[in-house]
């Protein structure tokens, strides 16, 4: 079984990294009848067995449509058939493909991927060689537990949510922290095992990370940021580990992959560390 590590990609002469591919998808790109019967098909003995857990229709739809998604792009980024990819949970819940033991089909470095949904919206994050973690919220939630998770961040970070007029300015300013800490903090691998407080951005009055204080254990030099609005009033955040020489492009697909439209290229910005 192979681990995707936190290294760097390995040198091979190119003088680009492969881009970061993200998938944008929202259910309705799938019809309950075409979602379930792709995932009769593709999805393993755990994740029909999980599918099966769900009280609402609604959250089994959910379900059915974000890991078809995950083994629908899979299957384009490695050859390996949809039924066949072999997805394992670390014990802190993060997925990661198994490398079968000849490679990946189609070759290149190792890959790694993350899955967001929220409220018919999933977000997937796929890189090469590359750590990355991505989150999706959407603004339509009202402020349903936002206190909650503003008293989680950093002292600054809530005297800037503060500084805003209450409403929906100051729910965007909170949303935008919330799917960059999540994004980050599952790019780790740790979720909520690591302290919201313990690192912090500085964002723009619109959309861009200024800067990043990491944690202790980290470096912001090694992190870029993205933030997102695929659609209005849905928000979503990026972090990718890179080498500070080699900063992939970030292609951004929207909705469900039968093929490979062509995507819209976005870049990864570069941050300060405070």
């Amino acid at each position: 079984m192979t681990m995707l590590t936190s290294g760097r990609p390995a040198a091979s002469g190119a003088s680009d990294p492969d881009p970061v591919n993200l998938w944008f998808c929202p259910n309705d790109d799938l019809t309950p009848g075409i979602a379930a019967t792709l995932a009769s098909h593709w999805l393993d003995e755990n994740e029909q067995e999980v599918a099966g857990r769900f009280l609402f229709e609604r959250d089994r739809r959910q379900y059915l449509v974000a890991h078809a998604l995950v083994r629908r792009v899979l299957a384009l980024e490695t050859g390996i058939p949809e039924a066949e990819a072999v997805i394992w949970r670390s014990s802190r819940g993060r997925p990661f493909l198994q490398t079968p033991a000849g490679g990946l089909p189609r070759g290149g470095d190792a890959l790694d991927f993350n899955l967001s949904h929220a409220n018919a919206y999933n977000l997937l994050g796929v890189s090469r060689g590359l750590r990355i973690g991505v989150d999706v919220e959407r603004l339509d939630r009202g402020e349903r537990g936002l206190a909650n998770i503003i008293a989680t961040f950093s002292p600054e970070e809530q005297s800037w949510i503060g500084g805003a007029a209450p409403g929906r300015t100051r729910d965007r300013r909170a949303l935008r922290l919330w799917t960059l800490k999540e994004a980050y903090s599952k790019a780790r691998g740790l979720g909520l095992g690591l302290p919201f407080d313990s690192f912090a951005f500085t964002l723009a009055e619109d959309r861009g990370v200024l800067a990043f204080r990491p944690p202790v254990d980290d470096s912001a030099a090694c992190w870029r940021f993205l933030e997102i609005e695929p659609v209005p009033e849905v928000l979503a955040a990026v972090a990718v580990e890179v080498d500070a020489g080699h900063v992939p492009a970030v292609h951004l697909h929207h909705g469900f992959p039968w093929g490979r439209a062509a995507p819209r290229r976005l870049v990864l910005q570069e941050t300060v560390g405070v």
